[in-house]
């Protein structure tokens, strides 16, 4: 008569099946067992050896994207105008939390207009920061991509991180922080001129927006006039990208071209 196959035997077989059996996972205080590297399918390339951390090195793709960073680099007010995908935003939050981690700045302070894309959403259940989740999130998820939510979650809460609309930036002076401003072209000529006299000490303000996407009345976006009449002073960076600078998918920048 056979004898009675025990978990830990049938588990043994299952492995013998997955690949070769290594002693260590079947050690009494184990708690999860490992897959052999080789039983199974994997995403990531065999000579691919990144650290997975969320941390990655910041590369420009393209001569729009290396003047941007260069200015960022250079200037404590820098304009970034451009179609959508060349990556405006996420290279300002980048360079934010590389600011921030490096220690050259105390806060980050991340802002946008709340105002919906050509549509009501209407009334939005939950306290403050709930209804404006939906209008931030842009902002989450270009954060989320440099460094783990848990992260997020700790600076947001240590007040390291901070993510507000514009309509409360009024009568604040913003020392030792980067300042991202995002969809600046749904801002008003004076909402703009607010903003940008927020800056203070030890500080450096990114704002960036596309003038041909904005979601208010013709003739209202205040940021290509803005931009003109800053371009000419020296200390000041108005960089323009191109349909050359978009990284998103090949697609996107056909349509931008006939759009």
């Amino acid at each position: 008569m056979e004898a009675p196959v025990t978990k830990r035997a049938a588990m043994r077989r299952q492995s013998n099946r997955e690949g070769v059996l290594d002693s260590r996972q079947f050690q009494e205080d184990a708690r999860v067992r490992r897959l052999p590297d080789h039983a199974g399918w994997s995403p990531r390339p065999s000579n691919d050896d990144r650290d997975q951390a969320y941390l990655k090195t910041l590369k420009p793709k393209s001569e729009g994207q290396t003047e941007l960073m260069t200015a960022i680099d250079a200037h404590n007010l820098v304009l970034a105008l451009g179609p959508a995908g060349t990556g405006k935003t996420y290279l300002a939050v980048a360079k934010a939390v590389e600011a921030l981690e490096a220690g050259t700045i105390g806060r980050i302070v991340l802002s946008r207009p709340a105002i919906e894309a050509g549509e009501s959403i209407g009334f939005l259940p939950g306290d403050m920061e709930d209804k404006l989740a939906p209008y931030l999130r842009p902002l989450y998820d270009a954060l989320s991509d440099r460094l783990s939510m848990k992260r997020v979650k700790q600076l947001m809460t240590e007040g390291l991180i901070e993510i507000a609309p514009i309509g409360f930036m009024r009568g604040r002076t913003l020392n030792n922080a980067f300042i991202v401003v995002d969809e600046a072209q749904n801002c008003t000529y004076m909402q703009l001129k607010m903003l940008l006299t927020r800056l203070g000490w030890h500080s450096t303000m990114v704002v960036t927006g596309d003038p041909q996407q904005s979601d208010l009345l013709p003739g209202i976006s205040g940021l290509t006039d803005i931009a003109d009449r800053l371009a000419p002073l020296p200390d000041i960076a108005v960089v323009r990208l191109a349909e050359r600078d978009i990284v998103r998918h090949p697609l996107v920048a056909s349509m931008i071209g006939v759009l």
